[in-house]
């Protein structure tokens, strides 16, 4: 017979006793067995058991939510992070605004000489300038500027220069005495450039010692007009033109009062930048001190640090170059290798030399590396990162498996744009990336577009519709507090060009991007085409508003409809002109040939020429283009006579098919 007894021996042990006793048949106990079992121990037991079975609940939750997001929300880390540091900028902007301490690039680039005075900051044909000997040179400037230019703060003043140090001397001596800066463009021409004057209100131009003769057309014309012209030269053999350089041999290197270029609100204008549009002439975009802060962190936000070394060869009269590039540099307190002009032959064996860990790039410029010659140190560089934009799929692929795994990072904005895309991701082909926390703070639709009419597509109440995920639509971003858009100088007109009013409801405002996009699934963004009166070439907005003014002075044209075409191998668009010959007169291929080249930038000037009889339009009367963009050069499809731009001949000449077929296999030369 067996008895089991169990009882709690005391409060103090909080211990378990079992008892286990046998009896003989005479009711003697024989044997007796004991198991002390601590309580607490039980009690630990029990608790570790519910919490393991609580641990592998939550496991498999954390693992089923981790699958989903990695199914669902690929991005999504990445993406939070992202955004964490660019609301982490913009709540910097906003404490500046709020609180009255405006913080601009300048003020930014003289905390860097303070802090790190003998780090080099730009090099150049092989010379090194420290941020000290840039902040000097510019003190110097800035002295020369106020004492014998008779500069003052808010006068606005032109700057026609090329890539060198000194660009960026004269911009931060100019900014020191509080002057706003017009960056002009070194192809434009006589005509755009006094229009240049006219519109952002400039009456003093520096320019480069090594464009002083291009002025020889316009001088007497910018004199008359009462705008002093400064060279960055000893001395000029014009007399109406003073030099600098000789006066900065006296000038002072102490800094000019800081009163002088103290900031009081992130909205005044800085910076001038011209861009070509649908109204012909360029334009002045207002550059903002807040669009010039925003620009400026991008290398930032890609994860760039004060140790790499950026290489900049795109013109500095260019928001990337000079916003993005130089502001970013600055930003970052990093060093800018500065290439005067973009050589593809010279440019892996600047990296090599400069340690070069980013570049910027536009889609041709990648392109034109990859035409290169291949060779055994294609993969041998320090280069980690591309900032950019324009960059086609095929030659995204074909950069990174030629020259290794750098990580593209393509932006997509205009230089007056109120919005920004940003790919963080990498994603191939993309020039950007969406998210839900996205548009909570940044407003923009893609809406439908007719491309044959050549307008958006509207509902039965006048409003615009939007498309569906992965179709192509209108780009438009909302005109907010956050986005602001600050428009162009000189007329008010231009500025609300540029707006959709009235776009989904009365009263609200969208900035037309004239971008035709997509965005996928995903989040990604994707460029489809441009629209309406703009194109792009080598790196270049084309206004073919502008072209058909030129053209319309050559005395046999009667009617010009200029557009841009897909060149094979080539980024963006070719420009062609549909031409109708005055009655009486014949096509002179040399006569237009020089009138282009004299009145027109070398990305301007049509390559081709259609002659027609009729000229179509649309029931308003509006020239039709989309039929002759279909229609494209190729002469076994086109009936209409064709001619090319030739350069060896200084003619357009008759574009046969032989010449076509050489211009798709890449060799001719355009």
């Amino acid at each position: 017979m067996l008895r089991k007894l169990t009882f709690l021996d005391g409060p103090c042990y909080a211990t378990y006793h079992t008892v286990f006793i046998t009896w003989d048949v005479e009711g003697r106990a024989v044997a007796t067995f004991q198991c002390d079992i601590p309580l607490l121990s039980w009690s630990l037991a029990v608790s570790m058991t519910l919490c393991l079975g609580c641990l592998s609940v939550l496991v498999a939750l954390a693992l089923s939510v981790y699958v989903l997001q990695k199914l669902c929300f690929p991005y999504f880390w990445r993406d939070l992070l992202f955004l964490q540091k660019v609301v982490r900028y913009g709540v910097k902007l906003e404490v500046f605004k709020l609180t009255s301490s405006v913080r601009t690039v300048l003020d930014r680039f003289l905390q860097q000489v303070q802090r790190i005075p003998d780090k080099p900051f730009v090099i150049y044909d092989g010379n090194v300038h420290t941020y000290r000997d840039i902040d000097r040179r510019s003190n110097r400037l800035a002295n020369v500027f106020l004492e014998k230019a008779n500069l003052r703060k808010g006068d606005c003043v032109a700057l026609l220069m090329n890539n060198e140090p000194d660009f960026l001397c004269v911009w931060f001596g100019l900014a020191k005495v509080g002057c706003s800066v017009a960056f002009l463009n070194t192809n434009i021409k006589s005509k755009s450039l006094l229009h240049c004057f006219n519109s952002c209100g400039a009456k003093t131009l520096i320019v480069g010692s090594d464009l002083v003769e291009d002025l020889d057309g316009i001088l007497n014309s910018l004199l008359s007009d009462n705008i002093q012209v400064w060279a960055m030269r000893s001395w000029t053999k014009h007399t109406e033109v003073h030099s600098l350089l000789d006066k900065l041999e006296s000038a002072s290197e102490k800094p000019v009062p800081a009163a002088l270029h103290a900031a009081t609100s992130l909205k005044t204008p800085t910076l001038y930048i011209f861009t070509s549009g649908t109204t012909g002439l360029p334009k002045a975009a207002v550059i903002s001190h807040l669009q010039s802060l925003k620009a400026a962190a991008g290398f930032w936000a890609f994860g760039a640090t004060e140790d790499d070394v950026i290489y900049v060869t795109l013109p500095l009269y260019h928001s990337a170059a000079s916003l993005i590039g130089v502001g970013g540099t600055i930003e970052l307190g990093a060093t800018l290798v500065l290439k005067k002009k973009f050589s593809a032959s010279q440019f892996w064996n600047d990296c090599r030399k400069h340690d070069v860990t980013i570049f910027q790039y536009i889609g041709e410029l990648c392109r034109y590396l990859c035409n290169q010659t291949k060779t055994e140190l294609d993969k041998v560089h320090k280069v980690r990162m591309g900032v950019g934009n324009g960059l086609h799929q095929d030659v995204w692929q074909e950069f990174q498996s030629r020259f290794g795994k750098i990580k593209m990072c393509e932006v997509y904005g205009s230089t007056e744009g109120n919005l920004c895309f940003m790919n963080h991701i990498g994603k191939i082909g993309s020039v950007g990336r969406s998210n839900f926390f996205y548009r909570l703070l940044f407003k923009y639709d893609l809406v439908k577009y007719d491309i044959v009419k050549d307008e958006p597509v509207k509902d039965q109440y006048g409003f615009c519709r939007r498309v569906d995920k992965g179709e192509m639509g209108l780009l438009l971003s909302k005109v907010s507090a956050i986005s602001p858009f600050f428009g162009y100088a000189g007329s008010k007109e231009l500025t609300e060009k540029k707006l959709m009013r009235n776009v989904f409801v009365k009263g609200d405002a969208y900035f037309n991007t004239g971008d035709l996009m997509a965005e996928d699934h995903e989040g990604f963004i994707f460029f489809r085409d441009r629209v309406g009166d703009t194109f792009r070439w080598k790196g270049e907005n084309v206004s073919t508003t502008e072209v058909t003014e030129i053209l319309g002075l050559v005395d046999f044209i009667q009617e010009v409809n200029v557009y841009g075409v897909q060149v094979p191998g080539h980024e963006g668009r070719g420009g062609m002109a549909s031409i109708i010959v005055r009655s009486g007169f014949i096509f002179d291929g040399k006569k237009l040939f020089e009138h282009v080249v004299r009145d027109l930038p070398g990305y301007a000037r049509p390559l081709f020429i259609r002659l027609q009889e009729v000229m179509e339009t649309t029931s308003t009367f509006k020239q039709q283009k989309f039929h002759l963009v279909q229609s494209g050069f190729n002469p076994s499809k086109v009936v209409d006579p064709l001619y090319v731009l030739d350069y060896k001949q200084k003619s357009y000449i008759p574009l046969t098919d032989t010449i076509y077929q050489s211009i798709s296999a890449g060799e001719h030369k355009l």
